[in-house]
């Protein structure tokens, strides 16, 4: 059995969830900051149903989401401008990293869970952890790619709630980092 620790250092408000406009941008789990292109109604099964068509700006595909399953599927609004010194002090955060008493597979496992929360949060916890694991040792294949997913999560939905680009806040996201990795 699984025990979930308590959440580290800053506690997450419940994500926004409301109805979503045509260019709205929102956050889908695990995919990151996508486009509402329309709403659309289509018969499945027999019953009418509204969907969100989302495209995920980072490699342009498209998501069908039920309106009605919104809160379900974790569809949220970006984060807002005041949380990002939040998503900030996760990452400078010590953390004694338990890379040797974790084989990998575990390690990706727990954090592939954090990341499909969709809490931007979470992501950041999974990009820190990694960063600081890969300082000193190799990450595995499957953990390379979850820390780039991570920085990629990151990059996208911070640029976009602090209206800058994205080399902007990669810069800002590896200050975080610049002491740890002189050393």
């Amino acid at each position: 059995m699984i025990v979930k620790a308590p959440k580290e250092g800053v506690s997450a408000a419940k994500p926004r969830m409301r109805k979503f406009r045509v260019g709205d941008l929102a956050v889908y789990p695990a995919h990151g900051v996508g486009q509402i292109q329309a709403i659309e109604s289509r018969v499945v099964n027999g019953e009418h149903h509204n969907f969100y068509i989302l495209r995920v700006l980072e490699n342009g595909m498209v998501i069908m989401i039920p309106i009605n399953n919104v809160e379900s599927v974790g569809l949220r609004c970006l984060i807002d401008a005041k949380e990002v010194p939040k998503v900030y002090a996760i990452m400078k955060t010590k953390r004694e990293v338990l890379g040797d008493n974790q084989t990998w597979n575990r390690r990706y496992r727990e954090y592939m869970e954090k990341i499909k929360t969709g809490s931007l949060f979470d992501v950041a916890e999974v990009f820190r952890d990694l960063f600081r694991l890969k300082l000193t040792k190799d990450l595995s294949f499957g953990e390379r790619k979850l820390y780039d997913t991570a920085q990629i999560l990151l990059v996208k939905e911070l640029s976009k709630a602090k209206k800058t680009d994205e080399k902007t806040i990669l810069s800002e996201i590896e200050s975080l980092f610049v002491s740890e990795a002189a050393a």
